[in-house]
């Protein structure tokens, strides 16, 4: 029996895990092994995440994206500080106030343009530095590829990076996507968050082929203290920590597998974008420079969509009031599942 859905483009959440990292999964389940990441796998993962994210690079796992994303907020924030982030940012918008709750910090938050802040956002609140009455920013927080699938340049981020360092405060990347960031680059994942300044990254495996998991990593373990405990006080130390080591292991190990599915899900995500834009009433309205195509339709023809596509919910309407409308690509969506949503939206045209 399978209570599978049917294949659509809501979610990048939606698309199982990767064979390999089952694989991989089923032989960590072979015997016993240390608890709390005391195993070998956890071990070859710490030399993975240095191997890809530099030399000084410290990474735990944990659970999900908004607990990767809080208990990194949590070690480099204290209570009276605040973080800078894009208006309708993850942390900002999708995460039920887990940061304010758990970190105990304020948000400052900016009008993107094109999903992006910019070096000058920064200094908004320098006037009230030192004001007692007044929470303190400490730390900047970007998504990496954004929420609208655009991805900062690596002059973008060493940009954002140099100002925020200058005000005294953290560069902090949301990478639920970094993969497909990377990927859509051309580049290497120290290249995209040690390299260009960044200080501690939110690396997501469970939208990228993992089954469950994902990862703090500070780029110089020397700037972070005790994040053990900030982890284990946060309910994200794992007792089988294994199951989640190992799949970073099969992601990040011989044979680049978090390269190939994001190359694979942009490619996917590109063709797609390029096959609807050359449709009169569809426009897409940011660049597809990751795995998500964002696009404007009639009406109607959103309504047509939902009704004849299969599922309950075939893709997110992402702005109900100018009628956009965001395909997610995953690791496992096929060109036949690309050009039938074509063929959908050429009917309904």
């Amino acid at each position: 029996m399978t209570h599978a859905d049917p294949r659509g483009f809501a979610s990048d959440n939606r698309s199982g895990a990767h064979p390999e990292v089952l694989d991989a999964i089923a032989r960590a389940n072979e015997g016993h092994a240390a608890s709390y990441g005391e195993d070998g796998w956890t071990a070859r993962a710490d030399e993975l995440f240095r191997e890809h994210f530099g030399a000084g690079a410290v990474g735990y796992p944990v659970f999900n994206g908004t607990a990767a994303n809080v208990l990194a907020i949590d070690a480099l924030t204290r209570p009276h500080e605040a973080v800078i982030c894009a208006h309708g940012a993850h942390i900002d918008a999708d995460e039920c106030g887990a940061p304010e709750r758990h970190a105990g910090v304020k948000l400052f938050t900016v009008e993107p343009e094109g999903g992006k802040i910019a070096p000058a956002d920064l200094a908004c609140w320098e006037a009230r530095r030192g004001d007692q009455h007044h929470p303190q920013p400490r730390l900047v927080s970007v998504a990496q590829a954004t929420e609208v699938g655009t991805v900062y340049s690596l002059d973008e981020l060493g940009a954002l990076a140099e100002a925020a360092h200058s005000l005294g405060m953290l560069l902090h990347v949301d990478g639920a996507r970094l993969a497909n960031a990377a990927a859509s680059l051309g580049v290497s994942l120290a290249a995209v968050t040690a390299e260009a300044g960044v200080d501690a990254v939110s690396f997501g495996a469970t939208k990228n082929g993992g089954l469950v998991g994902d990862a703090v990593v500070f780029l110089d373990a020397d700037e972070v203290d005790g994040f053990e405990f900030v982890r284990k006080q946060g309910m994200q130390l794992a007792s089988k920590m294994r199951f989640l080591s190992v799949q970073f292991e099969a992601l990040l190990g011989e044979g680049e597998l978090w390269r190939r599915n994001a190359e694979h899900a942009n490619a996917m995500a590109r063709r797609l974008g390029e096959g609807a834009a050359a449709l009169g009433s569809v426009e897409v309205v940011h660049p597809v420079e990751a795995n998500g195509v964002f696009a404007r339709l009639p009406r109607p023809l959103i309504d047509r969509l939902l009704a004849e596509l299969p599922g309950e919910d075939p893709f997110y309407i992402w702005d109900e009031s100018a009628n956009v409308v965001r395909w997610m690509c995953s690791w496992d969506t096929t060109e036949e599942d690309v050009d039938e949503l074509l063929a959908a939206l050429a009917r309904g045209a």
